[in-house]
């Protein structure tokens, strides 16, 4: 009796249990170098997000809203480059790059956590920015310390909730083919396609959700600029209006670079064979716009500079 179709694929077919990442170049000499330009980019995110975190805790004129949002996407962003920076500096040092399945599903879990949280958060500082250019008077008891608490909330769990919908199915498939993923960290758009099952319901989520977090996101951000302009342009003072277009800029700034980069990434026909220039795109998203951000903020922020003078004095009397 010949054996059946199904019992024949699954003699053919070895199950995956680990995956091995590629990485950026398969050049051991150019690894080598690379490894301390990118401790460097992490160490630096870290010490600079962290240090915003603590002057803005630290100083109490600094105990407002709009702080309040920027310590916590520093903390994210602490968050987001730890979920991938410290594997992807180790396999620079490695010449086999393999990851166990559930170690892979646990770094794309907090990454796409953290990812889709920030897209959350920045949508919640744009609001406050409408809010406190809008309508002043009422700034304060719009955005009371238990609202923005319930928002930052509302962004985590935004992002824990959408990040399980696709890490739970999409670790779930069959990997029984190709282990191979042509990228430096696990990205499910590069791991799904090496699966033997049917991916389409896991495409469809992660293609709503891209739709909600990514354009949803933007849009409402572009919408909350579009009535802070039309409010700028209403006001009599040219100081003013200076003042009020300058608490924006950072944030739009940010937002330009975090959503720009990200959509150009992930808005893409899907391939397990990303080009050069798109893992050139990606370390940029979730390497340099984390140590970026609060440069971004801080350059141009009189109060943080104050703040920072502030301390620096209190810490000058106190040694």
């Amino acid at each position: 009796m010949a054996p059946s179709r199904s019992m024949a694929d699954s003699r053919n077919h070895t199950s995956v249990s680990k995956f091995v990442l590629m990485g950026l170049t398969e050049n051991k000499e150019l690894q080598l170098l690379l490894f301390p330009v990118f401790l460097g980019i992490y160490l630096v995110t870290l010490i600079w997000n962290l240090s915003l975190i603590i002057l803005i805790s630290m100083d109490s004129h600094l105990h407002t809203p709009m702080y309040f949002f920027l310590s916590s996407l520093s903390f994210l962003d602490i968050c987001y480059s730890t979920s991938i920076s410290p594997r992807m500096l180790s396999d620079f040092l490695e010449d086999q790059k393999t990851i166990s399945m559930v170690a892979c599903a646990t770094q794309y879990f907090f990454a796409s956590w953290m990812a889709l949280s920030e897209c959350s958060l920045l949508t919640v500082m744009a609001y406050d920015r409408y809010v406190a250019i809008g309508n002043p008077l009422q700034y304060s008891a719009i955005m009371a310390p238990d609202v923005c608490k319930k928002m930052v909330t509302g962004a985590c769990g935004s992002g824990f909730f959408s990040s399980l919908v696709q890490t739970v199915p999409g670790f779930n498939l069959d990997y029984c083919g190709s282990n191979i993923i042509e990228h430096f960290f696990c990205d499910i758009t590069r791991i799904f396609p090496l699966s033997c099952s049917n991916t389409f319901t896991l495409q469809m989520i992660i293609f709503l959700l891209s739709i909600f977090f990514g354009f949803g996101s933007f849009s409402i951000i572009l919408l909350s600029y579009g009535f802070i302009a039309a409010s700028i342009l209403k006001m009599s003072s040219i100081k003013g209006s200076l003042k009020a277009f300058n608490t924006c800029a950072s944030h739009l700034a940010v937002v330009t670079l975090y959503f720009g980069t990200g959509l150009f990434v992930y808005f893409q026909p899907t391939s397990s064979h990303p080009r050069k220039q798109d893992k050139v795109l990606t370390v940029f998203y979730v390497n340099i716009i984390p140590m970026l951000n609060p440069l971004v903020y801080s350059l141009r922020n009189k109060e943080i500079k104050e703040a920072l003078k502030r301390v620096t004095e209190r810490a000058k009397n106190y040694i």
